[in-house]
């Protein structure tokens, strides 16, 4: 998984960027994509946890090779919450 980091739209002193990438590599991440709209690129949301147990949740964009995180930020504890349900469904 490669990523664009060039002009990064969100601070990257706060989330950086090997604590997005351990996001994305998850093996329980959870990946959305939002209602489709013809007229735009499709952005996506991803919600996972890093190696220092810190769930974060990303909107990104990928053209299938290269990702761009466009946003990321702490998850709130409701996102946390979907987070660790979804999980448990699929594991249980």
């Amino acid at each position: 998984m490669e990523f664009d980091w060039i002009d990064c739209p969100f601070d990257l002193k706060q989330t950086p960027p090997h604590e997005v990438a351990e996001s994305f590599e998850d093996p329980f991440s959870i990946r959305l994509l939002p209602e489709f709209d013809d007229d735009v690129e499709n952005r996506y949301f991803s919600i996972g946890r890093t190696v220092e147990n810190r769930c974060l949740f990303s909107v990104f964009w990928t053209d299938g090779k290269q990702y761009r995180v466009l946003a990321c930020r702490d998850c709130t504890p409701e996102e946390r919450s979907f987070y660790e349900r979804k999980n448990a469904e699929m594991l249980g």
